[in-house]
């Protein structure tokens, strides 16, 4: 399996540090609204990985945090008027919901930085008497960016703007000593302490800084070193090279041993914005009517170092692509599979196998699901030549291989799991099927044209071809 590390800038090849077990560590939602689908292209990528690894037999150890505690937070809770855990109970609830719709597989651990404060104290102790960090009078502490050679070694040389391009605050205040350095702890303003976000240090009390929230967490749950560590483009600076920064100052040890980053989502071309009105949450787009499964297509539909266009005909493409899939399982389920065999299972395992080399190829999603869609073809068209020779076989092939490829995708899984009705539905629509073929047969085609409608408002397509006749679904029967 081949990576690419933006530290380095090269694909390289993944090998975990303590095999089987891989950790990784990637920067989750800040909770102080709902997230949106480009923050949801990440964390697909994140399942993606997860899933991948998983299958490749590494027992994986895989923590994204919420941050409850920062400035949006705080302003938000400010404004609700209401204390900083009751403001992001809900979003946090919010956010584990669409995760679950999203057929996102269970992360290991979801911490939230308020529960950490104290070994994030106990870090910051640490930095200062590394002389890495320093107070000033107000009772804050910086990180002194001077004191790490390596800095900026993950994003390179930044302009003067760049560089001040951060969440921090403290501009020219009294005892800042270079514009580059950034906090590690606030002291408490009014606004922290009406909503109860201030804890005691002994710089005085105040909270800790965004930056250092993810560099604790990490180090706590998973070690020192770590894996892997992923995370949107725009977390690469000032974000992550501050936790590089904060991390190997305080352990004296490489913080992350691959970085991942994945590149930014635009809807219709255009970057996303509330202004602009293209601004889209997972919950939205589902009440509107659009399938989970469908959204976690097109969301995975590029390479995570490209740039994805999401737009309303991709839905519709990736909605046509999961019926596709859909359809051909139940082909294959359905097939009577009485004949000597027709080679269909080896071109299953090759397929599989093919699918598995594409996704140890950085997670090359578009390669993989081109050795997918051509492993229907080659089955579909076997079928269609000679559905006699399937053989018992053959058919358990197809699908065991079909059930390894989703193993990473999540695509069926969810679709089957969306679609849930009456467990006797499909057999229904069986006896439709063949009770129509039979009046067909008998040229009873009044009884035929009726079954033909009632099926069709089940949401079913009939096609009538050479060797019988095919039904699939063109939408989720209400």
């Amino acid at each position: 399996m081949k990576l690419y590390d933006s530290l380095r800038r090269e694909l390289r090849p993944f090998r975990p540090q303590d095999p089987p077990r891989v950790t990784v560590y990637g920067c989750g939602p800040t909770v102080y609204d709902y997230a949106h689908v480009g923050n949801f292209r990440t964390f697909l990528v994140y399942d993606l990985l997860h899933r991948h690894l998983k299958r490749r037999g590494h027992h994986v150890e895989f923590v994204v945090n919420f941050t409850d505690v920062d400035d949006k937070t705080i302003e938000g809770a400010a404004q609700a008027g209401t204390s900083l855990h009751d403001h992001t109970a809900p979003f946090v609830g919010a956010f584990l919901e669409d995760v679950e719709s999203l057929g996102i597989a269970p992360f290991s651990q979801h911490p939230r930085a308020t529960a950490f404060v104290p070994q994030m104290v106990t870090f910051i102790e640490r930095l200062v008497a590394a002389g890495h960090a320093y107070a000033v009078p107000d009772g804050s502490v910086y990180y002194s960016v001077p004191s790490f050679a390596a800095y900026g070694c993950l994003a390179g040389p930044r302009t003067d703007g760049e560089a001040s391009r951060s969440r921090v605050d403290g501009e020219g205040a009294p005892g800042k000593r270079d514009p580059r350095d950034f906090a590690l702890w606030k002291a408490a303003h009014p606004a922290d302490r009406r909503v109860g976000a201030v804890w005691e240090s002994p710089w005085g009390d105040g909270r800790p800084g965004w930056h250092l929230e993810c560099s604790v967490m990490g180090t706590t749950l998973l070690g020192n070193t770590i894996d892997i560590h992923l995370g949107g483009e725009d977390l690469l600076f000032p974000h992550h090279d501050n936790e590089i920064a904060q991390s190997e100052g305080a352990t004296d040890r490489p913080f992350v041993r691959f970085w991942l980053h994945v590149k930014h989502l635009k809807v219709e071309g255009r970057k996303m914005s509330k202004s602009l009105g293209n601004f889209h949450t997972v919950r939205e787009l589902l009440d509107q009517g659009h399938e989970p499964a469908a959204l976690r297509w097109v969301l995975l539909s590029a390479h995570y170092r490209n740039e994805l266009n999401f737009t309303r005909a991709g839905l519709e493409e990736a909605a046509a692509a999961v019926q596709r899939l859909l359809d051909f399982r139940r082909r294959v389920t359905d097939l009577p599979a009485t004949g000597p065999g027709s080679g269909l299972a080896a071109h299953a395992r090759e397929g599989a196998a093919d699918f598995g080399r594409a996704m140890d190829d950085d997670l090359n999603v578009p390669s993989a699901v081109a050795v997918l869609w051509t492993l229907v073809r080659q089955v579909n068209t076997a079928l269609d030549q000679a559905p006699e020779e399937a053989s018992p076989a053959d058919r358990d092939g197809v699908l065991q291989a079909l059930a390894e490829i989703d193993q990473t995708l999540g695509v069926l899984e969810l679709a089957l799991a969306s679609r849930e009705v009456e467990p006797d539905a499909e057999d229904r629509i069986r006896r439709m099927v063949e009770e129509r073929n039979r009046a067909r047969a008998a040229r009873d085609f009044a009884t035929a044209d009726r079954l033909r409608d009632e099926l069709a408002a089940l949401g079913v397509r009939l096609d009538d071809t050479p060797t019988g006749t095919r039904w699939s679904r063109v939408r989720a029967p209400e």
